[in-house]
């Protein structure tokens, strides 16, 4: 907890067990910490160069914890100011990097990063950048980009960015597949389906982009790619999958969910219909939902005499009429 101001696990154990003691011997303080006398001593001039603990004046090898309130306050107001320092150091970075490279060279627009864990930490690092927007092209079996990384979007929707994520139906049947994407439709995320994906892509604020630079079998890579008509034409490829592809409804999913009339489908309903429209058999939704396949047909045959229709075919067109569904067709800027 304490490791934020510099404080190892050990550090952080001996103060605490100090401030609860008030004052200890080096033995007594040893054997309460379950260390050898020497380390224990060590922890405690580590402890005294912080200003967290001093030797007692009244009796040698005699040690008094600092007042947590005073030392531990003067801690964190050093690191306040060395955290400003380092955030007005990036910032001046930035304004130097955004100068030189006003007008970069060719070779600058792309990198080729290699190796599984270098893709995966450039893939976070793309995510963590990004101030307004991720977009996402994501297959059932990735290549070099995986399609999402809890943690990172987490951290960067509370910050406000939002993202819009094209699936391949593939994931839909994958082992946790729909638990995934029921936690991104709770974070507010748009998630569309389509039946093939075309390539695996992530574009962060429209700025940067990044794509699998190898084939399925040889060894990780991937092309990031900057401010070019390249990164434009793969923002445009995102957009032209976007666009035809099929909203994801799933229970849990927030705004993801339409509010019906008592007389319309339910969340139950809604959950079916979105992936039966994803291209899934019955017998597939009702794995993936966990409900009977009797009960998925029953559904379906329920919200067709609803629609007052006789196919599937026109059920989805009903779908789309009534706002069941619903498909942006706008372009968007």
């Amino acid at each position: 907890m304490l490791g934020a101001i510099g404080l190892d696990e050990r550090q952080e154990t001996a103060y605490r067990a100090l401030v609860a003691l008030g004052a200890a011997e080096i033995t007594d303080l040893a054997h309460r910490l379950a260390l050898p006398e020497p380390e224990t001593e060590r922890t405690l001039r580590r402890l005294e160069q912080q200003g967290l603990a001093a030797q007692s004046s009244a009796r040698t090898g005699r040690w008094v914890a600092a007042p947590p309130g005073i030392a531990l306050g003067a801690l964190l107001t050093q690191q306040r100011q060395e955290l400003e320092q380092a955030e007005l150091a990036a910032a001046l970075l930035a304004e130097e990097y955004r100068a030189e490279s006003a007008e970069p060279a060719v070779h600058d627009l792309v990198e080729v990063v290699t190796g599984a864990s270098a893709v995966t930490r450039r893939f976070v690092q793309l995510q963590l950048g990004a101030t307004e927007e991720v977009c996402a092209l994501v297959r059932g079996r990735p290549i070099a980009v995986r399609g999402a990384d809890d943690e990172a979007e987490e951290r960067a929707a509370t910050r406000g960015v939002t993202y819009r994520v094209v699936v391949e139906r593939e994931v839909l049947t994958m082992p946790g597949g729909i638990t995934e994407l029921t936690a991104a439709l709770g974070r507010g995320e748009q998630v569309r389906v389509v039946d093939r994906m075309p390539t695996e892509l992530v574009v962060a604020d429209r700025s940067l982009a990044m794509a699998p630079l190898t084939g399925r079998g040889a060894e990780p890579a991937a092309l990031v790619v900057h401010a070019s008509g390249l990164l434009e034409s793969l923002t445009g490829l995102f957009e032209a999958v976007w666009r035809d592809a099929l909203p994801l409804r799933l229970g849990g999913g927030g705004d993801a969910v339409i509010a019906t009339a008592a007389a319309g489908p339910d969340t139950t309903d809604l959950e079916i219909l979105s992936l039966l429209l994803a291209g899934m058999t019955d017998a597939s939704v009702a794995k993936q939902l966990d409900l009977g396949l009797r009960t998925v047909q029953r559904r379906v045959k329920g919200l067709m005499e609803l629609a007052g229709v006789s196919t599937r075919l026109q059920l989805g067109w009903h779908a789309y009429a009534k706002g069941w569904v619903a498909r942006d067709l706008r372009e968007r800027p």
